[in-house]
């Protein structure tokens, strides 16, 4: 283990310096919005399954004739959830190419103009050139630039607001108790075959990002099936982008359904922290949010695999909860099932211990076994 954090640490370090553009300077995770069919059913989804607070609201009521929006939020966790109010929209024709689905990645920034201006000038293509948006809470500057498939990524300036949701929306408050989600801590990207690798140089070209990590289908992989993945990061660690690509196997990979399902490359899946992963994922259980499940005998051997850890393995057993070392720490992951009618978007829970900052190797094969006996019962394996 501690050679494979070695080889890790000195792949990043090797990026870093062979990435000779300056990052655009992205502080973080601002939100994540969703193209949805009917904003109002998936809000109640989000709100009394997932426990996120319903913040604002843009509609008919408020003058926006066009579609409707609603703003969630759970710690420093947001959330948008837009639909079209008429089948002419382009938000429609979104939603009939791909199903619900991530639109736009936010990215919270210090000059969002800037950063635009930035990406634009190394090559980015622009999806709307920076507009700023008033209230009486103050104002939020936003700019957008394309990415992978139909995917935006947005520059959000909001130094100068004060407001729970965003401009143009009424604030609302509604809420069934949160379940201990924190923090986005991934997006992770599927793209067709042979592609991955130019848009791991298009975030090195245009964001300055680095290769945080890297897995080959020698790591990721069952009898079946196979995928790659680089996992792209700013130097701070605060964005963490996976993009994975699938690899040749005997079967269809689960990246190969994402993209036959989703008619495109896209978001795959968007990973949220929690500090007590016990506690949420019992929560989110009694709320009827559905996981993946994970054969008994993965944790026969757990204690041997990963060592001493905090948390009860009957416990972590009864609710499917995969456990990972590292050489600073260890993690807890879970997946849900797709979250969706097209099996295309999915949530992993996860929780860091002592400084873990990986993505759970030792997990692969358990989870790629999974996700493929759930493809085999939807008859896509």
């Amino acid at each position: 283990m501690a050679k494979i954090e070695s080889e890790t640490k000195a792949t990043e370090e090797l990026s870093i310096r062979q990435n000779m553009k300056p990052e655009i300077p992205v502080k973080g995770f601002d939100f994540i919005e969703f193209y949805v069919g009917n904003a109002k059913q998936a809000r109640y989804y989000y709100e009394h399954g997932m426990g996120f607070e319903v913040v604002g609201y843009r509609g008919l009521e408020t003058g926006e004739r066009e579609l409707c929006s609603y703003v969630l939020k759970q710690n420093n966790i947001k959330i948008i959830l837009t639909s079209a109010l008429s089948p002419n929209h382009p938000i429609a024709d979104h939603v009939l190419s791909h199903g619900d689905g991530v639109k736009s990645i936010g990215f919270c920034v210090d000059d969002a103009a800037s950063c635009y201006n930035t990406a634009i000038e190394r090559g980015a293509t622009s999806v709307s050139k920076p507009v700023a948006c008033e209230d009486n809470h103050g104002k939020v500057i936003s700019a957008s630039v394309k990415t992978y498939g139909d995917t935006v990524h947005t520059f959000v300036q909001s130094n100068d607001y004060s407001g729970l949701a965003l401009p143009g929306f009424k604030d609302i408050n509604s809420w069934s108790g949160g379940t201990g989600l924190c923090t986005i801590d991934h997006v992770v990207g599927n793209v067709e075959s042979e592609k991955m690798m130019e848009w791991v140089q298009f975030y090195k070209d245009v964001f300055g990002f680095h290769v945080f990590q890297g897995f080959n289908a020698d790591d990721i992989n069952t009898q079946y099936s196979a995928l790659t993945s680089r996992v792209m990061a700013n130097r701070a660690g605060t964005i963490k982008m996976p993009i994975n690509e699938p690899a040749a196997g005997q079967k269809k990979s689960q990246i190969q359904e994402y993209l036959d399902f989703y008619s495109a490359p896209g978001v795959q899946h968007i990973a949220m922290s929690t500090n007590n992963i016990i506690a949420t994922v019992e929560e989110l259980r009694k709320r009827g949010i559905e996981f993946l499940s994970v054969p008994s005998a993965y944790y026969d051997t757990l204690k041997e695999r990963v060592g001493a850890i905090e948390e009860d393995v009957q416990t972590l057993a009864k609710l499917g909860i995969l456990v990972d070392r590292e050489a600073n720490g260890y993690l807890l992951q879970i997946f849900t099932k797709p979250v969706e009618d097209r099996p295309t978007l999915f949530f992993e829970i996860i929780q860091r211990k002592d400084g873990a900052k990986g993505f759970g190797k030792g997990n692969f094969l358990a989870l790629f076994e999974s996700l493929e006996r759930e493809q085999d019962l939807r008859g896509n394996l």
